[in-house]
């Protein structure tokens, strides 16, 4: 059968659907329409009509899932690296949601640690974008503070041992750019140092007013030994709860395994287990376990990266037992190849 038209790897003609029907574009009615449409954007920024994240909402568009591919093929050249990902995957919406915060947060301090060098320019600047937008966050909303401390502490120990080496081409951008950027991390850790939790304005039930066995509870849903430390510093009756020793013991086993556990055994003078000074001498010997409430899941029937309640469009006959939940750990270890 001849081959009828025009290469189909050429730019050519494209059907748009209009109120009229479907119509013929070519490629300078394309160029023409992104003209016009920057004019259109220029003109409601220079007049108020619209604030720049609201036309950034508007006129951008952020993939909900992307196709990891590994090798060239004929049909597609190249393969998808972590800064690509970093800049297709919608990390900025991400971060507003609750569930996603300490995944994207957990995901920013390990590319801080190793992998940054490894990101293109864009990559790297959208990545102190969306950190500008972490520490705004917990600047409004007063919470997260200490990891993002511990992300801008990691960050700037990192960037200042690439800055020494800038020579060797470890990083895109001329060296007063990151210069700069030092500055602003240091900036944020003022701030964040400087901040102020106000008290809440309403006048009902506290935590301090709840019976002894239910401030108990909430305590064991705590998942940080620092957590709990902070609130046995608020009165006398809560540093008393966060003493017990029942409390420290499950948060042992959650984080650690129990091969774990009896490396690192401490008796006291009566002979009981110190729970409390075992959990601290674990964190320092042992990563803990991560938890998220919603994490980035990769298909290895489509090789599609998404996130949890955002389905794909999976062609396998069984959809779930091809979909892996990925930390942020496996998310940096999928483009290691």
């Amino acid at each position: 059968m001849p081959f009828l038209g025009q290469d189909w790897r050429s730019p050519g003609q494209s059907w748009v659907k209009t109120e009229e029907g479907w119509k013929k574009t070519t490629t300078d009615d394309k160029n023409n329409n992104v003209s016009v449409q920057r004019l259109v954007i220029n003109r409601e920024l220079r007049n108020g009509a619209v604030s720049e994240e609201l036309w950034k909402l508007k006129y951008f568009h952020r993939e909900k899932w992307i196709y990891v591919h590994k090798g060239s093929t004929k049909e597609r050249h190249g393969y998808c690296t972590l800064g690509e990902a970093f800049n297709r995957l919608d990390f900025c919406s991400a971060i507003k949601d609750t569930r996603r915060f300490n995944y994207v947060v957990r995901l920013l301090e390990l590319i801080a640690k190793s992998q940054l060098p490894s990101l293109s320019g864009v990559a790297q600047k959208n990545y102190m974008n969306i950190l500008e937008r972490v520490v705004q966050k917990v600047l409004d909303d007063q919470q997260n503070v200490r990891p993002i401390k511990e992300l801008l502490q990691t960050l700037y120990v990192s960037l200042c041992g690439l800055v020494q080496d800038m020579g060797k081409s470890v990083l895109v951008g001329n060296i007063n750019i990151w210069v700069h950027r030092m500055e602003n991390i240091l900036q944020w850790q003022q701030q964040l140092d400087n901040i102020q939790i106000n008290r809440p304005t309403n006048t009902g039930m506290t935590l301090t007013d709840l019976p002894a066995s239910l401030q108990l509870n909430i305590m064991h849903s705590l998942s940080d030994g620092r957590d709990l430390v902070s609130l046995g510093q608020v009165c006398p009756e809560l540093g008393t709860l966060t003493e017990d020793r029942l409390l420290w013991k499950k948060l042992c086993q959650y984080h650690f395994t129990d091969r774990q556990i009896r490396k690192r055994l401490l008796v006291s003078d009566k002979g009981h287990l110190e729970w409390k000074k075992m959990y601290f001498k674990l964190s320092r010997c042992y990563p803990h376990r991560e938890q998220y409430s919603d994490t980035l899941h990769f298909c290895t029937h489509c090789h599609i990266l998404f996130w949890k309640d955002i389905n794909h469009p999976c062609t396998a006959n069984n959809p779930e037992s091809c979909t892996m939940s990925l930390s942020p750990q496996d998310f940096i270890n999928l483009f290691k190849f």
